[in-house]
């Protein structure tokens, strides 16, 4: 026996002593598994889980085939191989598991009780749940519940079937009966496993109370909604409903791009920028074509090169429009109307918009120390050319950095951990951070991240019907 292999079974069975005392694998019942490599180590069924050694501890391969059986000690009865391990298996080959854990806890029984008739416990807005992968605090955690059976073994197929239609899962809960719970690593899955006993534990606790703990926390009352943007070190703004009024993009610059493409392509066709757009947008456009777009055909087709460049500058004044009218968040398409506001912006055709309070506000922020950012989904360079031509004047001096979607997503976590780390924010200190916008969305996922996070409630923006718990703002004279 290697040595690895020794040190796994003695962690196996420090294992079954920390769990028996949490209360886990008591009366024999539970049991553990950890894989190294191409070998899985169970501990034996039927014995005392706080008490069993490191040479009672089986091996089997990836097939669950037994490759190394414990001897039978004086006086003891035969090994065998624990009922859980066809169950185990299932997440060792669906998941590629390094470990699973099998619980007998009070609590993994009775919670199941509380979804009597229902196939997942659900529990959202508590802070453990961070502690499982790919969770924040808004999401709604699920966990498939199956019914339980006489044997253990007979609970396979239906473990196996519940891993595979709940891909985002990390356990089944086996109704009256207990919890299979894994991870990446050994450490991961016990992480889970503390996790969801200590949010099974506050479901019965909140039900206890007549609380429902798939509910949001209420939102404060209207005296005390408002928030501060004192004392911050970022603040991080959307546009669209946060500086400007939502209105503009739809009613001032779409239309403007959407009127004025023709023209432009006409009189910009040859040059080098227009030329790199028109070719990623004709690639957009039999990309379209294959998903089965028919507005976008007659440009996919279209010969570029061609003497006479008119049926190709109106095949793709077509198609832009298309685009535009689509709302596409499409690369292309925002470097083609970021060049197109340029002109407008440039001869005075058009300024850009934001809230009267705003300017003042942007002063107020800078006087203090505060560097002020951008977020939009709309190019860096269209965000600049707004803020740049104003209807209040150049407001870039005030303003420390643009991202776009290049980025990432707005309502991805990952977005804003980028945006810190380029702002040079260190993870811990990501609540010093302020990030405004009047997406429920955007809000939840930058405060997944760790920012602070207000939401914007100006006149105009779509209304928030979902409950949440943040802070809100109608004015920056609120902040």
């Amino acid at each position: 026996m290697s040595d690895k292999d020794l040190e796994t079974k003695k962690l196996i069975c420090e294992l079954c002593r920390q769990f028996f005392e949490a209360g886990w694998v008591t009366g024999t019942g539970g049991s553990i598994s950890i894989r190294n490599d191409d070998r899985i180590f169970m501990t034996p069924s039927g014995v005392q889980k706080e008490r069993i050694q490191p040479d009672e501890v089986f091996t089997v391969n990836i097939k669950g085939e037994v490759v190394d059986t414990p001897a039978q000690k004086l006086g003891g009865r035969v090994p065998k191989l624990s009922d859980c391990a066809p169950l185990f298996l299932h997440a060792y080959q669906q998941r590629n598991a390094g470990a699973v854990l099998h619980s007998h806890s009070a609590c993994c029984n009775i919670v199941t009780s509380l979804f009597e008739g229902q196939t997942e416990f659900t529990i959202s807005h508590q802070e453990m749940i961070k502690g499982i992968a790919g969770y924040g605090y808004f999401d709604t955690l699920r966990i498939p519940i199956i019914e339980n059976t006489a044997w253990e073994h007979e609970l396979a197929d239906s473990l196996g079937e519940a891993i595979a239609n709940n891909p985002r899962a990390c356990a089944v809960l086996v109704r009256r009966h207990g919890m299979y719970v894994w991870g990446n690593t050994w450490e991961e899955a016990k992480r889970h496993g503390e996790c969801l006993h200590y949010l099974f534990d506050i479901a019965i606790r909140m039900k206890q109370l007549g609380m429902d703990f798939n509910a949001p926390p209420r939102p404060l009352p209207s005296a005390a909604v408002g928030g501060t943007a004192s004392g911050y070190k970022h603040i991080l703004l959307d546009i669209e409903g946060t500086t400007t009024p939502i209105t503009f993009v739809h009613d001032t610059l779409f239309p403007y791009a959407a009127a004025n493409v023709g023209a432009f392509l006409l009189s910009t066709w040859s040059s080098v920028a227009t030329s790199a757009i028109v070719a990623q947008l004709q690639q957009l456009a039999r990309d379209d074509v294959i998903a089965g777009t028919a507005t976008a055909a007659g440009f996919a087709q279209s010969d570029l090169q061609a003497a006479d460049s008119s049926v190709c500058i109106a095949a793709a004044t077509e198609y832009v429009i298309a685009l535009i009218k689509a709302d596409r968040k499409v690369g292309p398409l925002k470097a083609l109307q970021g060049l197109i506001w340029e002109q407008a912006y440039k001869n005075g055709s058009i300024h850009g918009a934001v809230f009267e309070d705003f300017p003042a506000a942007l002063q107020r922020w800078t006087k203090a120390g505060t560097k002020v950012s951008i977020y939009s989904s709309g190019s860096r360079h269209a965000q600049q050319l707004l803020f740049g031509h104003s209807v209040h004047g150049d407001l870039r001096p005030h303003l420390n950095a643009y991202f776009d979607t290049a980025v990432g997503p707005k309502q991805a976590a990952a977005s804003y951990r980028d945006i810190l780390l380029s702002l040079g924010v260190p993870t811990e200190e990501a609540g010093s951070a302020l990030f405004l916008t009047d997406i429920l969305g955007e809000a939840r996922a930058a405060s997944e991240a760790g920012l602070s996070t207000m939401l914007s409630l100006r006149t105009g923006n779509a209304p928030i019907t979902e409950q949440h718990a943040f802070k809100t703002f109608s004015s920056f004279e609120d902040l």
